[in-house]
């Protein structure tokens, strides 16, 4: 497997080395940058697999780096994941709704931010593994057969209406990630469907009957992510 290239982003030097230190023992390769200017450039260059990025720094912060990158077409795969400080909740929704993929808390933990990093890499198509390229796919203690239309569990195959299917399996493309209530109707139901403003919540609520209520959880305000 190919090395995992990380950058982190942040104007104050000893929570860089805190974090290079960290990752690096883990066995990724470090980048670093102490502004939003730098941090682009560096991004253009190295083409990391992750950027973890600081919100409050001088000029230009986390939140417009983040944006400048989603619209950059050469950036669509890189996973952004914000340093926040526990319990911004405000904070933490501005920076999914820029374009990140998910937020590490603050004050960070060694064990907790290798465990985290190595789980949104695996988000990356870089390091989905093989089971991408097949027609089931495994999540825990559950199967999605993407040619059946069913997801299998210990106790039986599930049977899901095809727009259950594809909420499923959009959610499921990336574990962990928050998706946008417009992104879900924009995927699932498209442009040219009109339909209620209670679609989704219908529909959510259809597969926590069927799958259980562990596997997708809800970000009040913002949207659904998959979990397991």
């Amino acid at each position: 497997m190919q090395e995992a290239k990380v950058l982190i982003v942040d104007d104050e030097e000893d929570i860089i080395e805190f974090l290079r230190y960290n990752l690096e023992k883990e066995g990724f390769k470090v980048f670093t940058a102490l502004d939003g200017k730098e941090a682009i450039e560096i991004a253009h260059k190295e083409e990391p697999h992750l950027i973890i990025l600081d919100i409050m720094m001088p000029e230009m912060d986390g939140i417009e780096v983040c944006e400048k990158l989603r619209s950059n077409e050469d950036f669509k795969d890189t996973l952004i994941t914000f340093l926040t400080a526990r319990g911004e909740a405000y904070t933490q929704i501005s920076a999914l709704e820029s374009g990140g993929d998910d937020f590490i808390s603050k004050p960070i933990k060694p064990k907790v931010l290798a465990a985290r990093v190595k789980a949104i890499l695996r988000r990356h198509p870089a390091f989905s593994g093989d089971q991408a390229h097949s027609n089931i796919k495994e999540f825990g203690d559950i199967s999605i057969d993407y040619e059946k239309f069913i997801v299998i569990t210990k106790s039986g195959d599930i049977s899901l209406a095809k727009k259950e299917f594809e909420l499923l399996t959009l959610l499921a493309s990336k574990p962990g990630k928050v998706f946008k209530r417009e992104k879900i109707m924009k995927k699932v139901w498209g442009h040219s469907v009109i339909v209620g403003d209670r679609t989704i919540d219908v529909h959510i609520r259809k597969l926590r009957e069927k799958l259980g209520d562990k596997y997708i959880s809800t970000m009040k305000g913002v949207g659904y992510k998959f979990e397991y």
